[in-house]
């Protein structure tokens, strides 16, 4: 999403901005938090004590904690540091920002949080979980000032397998906010600090790992709203090597808190059903039409994982896609549930890395951290448990309405005034009456009608209609 607005200039992108609002309005998205939320985390903000001592809480600040976020992020989650150890293996402390002691439960933040579910990003400006006075400040994990964490310290063996997993709950400093691509370049250039050196040999090992358990990694390319001086353009992000190491921070994190509250026998989970024998059979033959065939005995992940980063590559990822379907969440307190994997990783495992944009991690940390520490889950946390799937899947659905809708809108913009030109696309997969494919520029996905390439193969498409207000879109197959 945009770092900055936008200057709209042109009548499209004119027109754009008000078929951008009119979407705002069309899936009911909150423009402000009532003056009571705000009020009530002002007073949060400055109320909450980060002294350790004063707090109660264990002083962590020695530790040169750092992020990494995408470019000009200000509602920082997470902070790491790992150091290794003589005997190849490593302690990872994981700092998650502690939310929960801003946010009391029954409260005016806490009404509107599960109102809103989780952060909304849209181009012309995000709909934040929290007001901004925590989720932009005093919550958040900005460098060099003190901050609440819960800190999760992972004693780990040469092939970054956990042999000790700890919770506290502390204050911490970080030391600097690193972007992606700056800590991409540092490590390149050999210039990176330790913790950003290390976070690739913790990348590669828990890859590995992921590898033996059958887990697999679906790193399709991310098509985004990026502002222009022009307005709002596409581009597409095919994301730096770190950004799958740090993934594997939050994976491993998502399955130590999965297997915490199993043992607990309390807690909600992040599943995903295993893909149908059926799925994997027909997944299989199409790779072989393809001509980059799954070759049986090799796993799943590692067959992905190997793909070519060509347009042939993202065919197959983007079918393969069909056999990452059906996540939910599973909430039990007292019998564990019989369905506890996440398919895709191919563990137990749940959110609890991200509680500035995420509603469910606020409930995840409290149970974990009871748990970890001998402790009685809070009675408000395991009563209002209950809600917390419909509510996700609420949002989620909102989520993937306004940024399927964002992308139609933009592409449209983009397109409009080119009717009658011919573009170069890339066949995805075949329908019965119509093909999607991937123009190559701009780089948008359309359903074109009578396509005779077959997924893999390139074709061309003629633009006949670009409507901005509607988002959509109307291509003819061009021969």
């Amino acid at each position: 999403m945009p770092r900055r607005r936008a200057r709209l200039v042109s009548p499209a992108q004119t027109e754009l901005r008000a078929s951008l609002a009119a979407l705002r309005d069309e899936l009911g998205l909150p423009s402000a938090f009532p003056p009571e939320v705000e009020v009530e985390a002002a007073s949060a903000a400055v109320g909450v004590a980060t002294d350790p001592t004063a707090a109660g809480l264990a002083d962590l600040r020695g530790i040169p904690f750092l992020t990494i976020d995408p470019e000009g992020s200000t509602d920082l989650d997470q902070a790491m540091h790992i150091d290794r150890a003589d005997d190849g293996g490593a302690v990872l402390h994981y700092a998650i920002a502690d939310v929960p002691a801003y946010v009391a439960f029954g409260g005016a933040v806490d009404a509107e949080a599960r109102r809103r579910g989780q952060t909304l990003y849209a181009p012309d400006g995000r709909i934040p979980l929290h007001p901004t006075v925590l989720s932009e400040d005093a919550a958040s994990l900005l460098p060099d000032r003190d901050r609440r964490a819960f800190v999760w310290r992972f004693v780990m063996d040469a092939a970054a397998r956990p042999t000790e997993t700890t919770l506290t709950r502390a204050v911490i400093r970080s030391r600097a906010q690193w972007s992606y691509v700056e800590a991409q370049r540092a490590v390149d250039a050999g210039t990176a600090p330790d913790t950003l050196r290390h976070l690739v040999w913790f990348g590669e090992e828990r890859s590995r790992r992921e590898s033996e358990r059958g887990g697999a990694s679906l790193n399709l390319p991310e098509t985004r709203v990026v502002a222009t001086d022009e307005g709002y353009a596409l581009e597409v992000d095919e994301g730096v090597p770190l950004e799958d190491a740090n993934a594997q921070v939050s994976l491993l994190t998502g399955m130590a808190a999965a297997e915490l509250m199993i043992s607990g026998r309390v807690g909600i989970l992040r599943t995903m059903p295993p893909a149908s024998a059926e799925d994997i059979a027909a997944f299989r033959a199409q790779t072989v039409g393809f001509g980059l065939p799954w070759a049986t005995g090799v796993a799943y992940g590692d067959y992905l994982r190997d793909l070519p980063r060509t347009p042939l590559g993202r065919v197959v990822r983007e079918h393969a896609a069909g056999l990452f379907r059906g996540a939910g969440y599973a909430v039990f307190d007292g019998e564990v549930p019989e369905a506890t994997m996440q398919s895709a990783i191919a563990a137990p495992y749940a959110h609890v890395t991200a509680p500035l944009r995420r509603l469910v991690d606020r409930w995840v940390l409290l149970i974990c951290e009871a748990l970890a520490n001998g402790r009685e889950v809070p009675a408000d946390v395991r009563s209002s448990l209950d809600e917390l799937p419909s509510i996700m899947g609420r949002s989620s659905q909102i989520a993937a309405r306004l940024d399927g809708g964002t992308v139609d809108r933009v592409a449209a913009a983009l397109l409009h005034g080119r009717e009658g030109q011919v573009f170069d696309a890339v066949v995805l997969r075949r329908r019965e009456e119509d093909a999607e494919v991937a123009l190559t520029e701009p780089p948008v996905e359309v359903r074109v009608p009578d396509v005779a390439g077959e997924p893999g193969t390139t074709v061309r498409v003629r633009l006949v209609r670009a409507d901005i207000r509607a988002g959509s879109t109307e291509f003819v197959s061009h021969v």
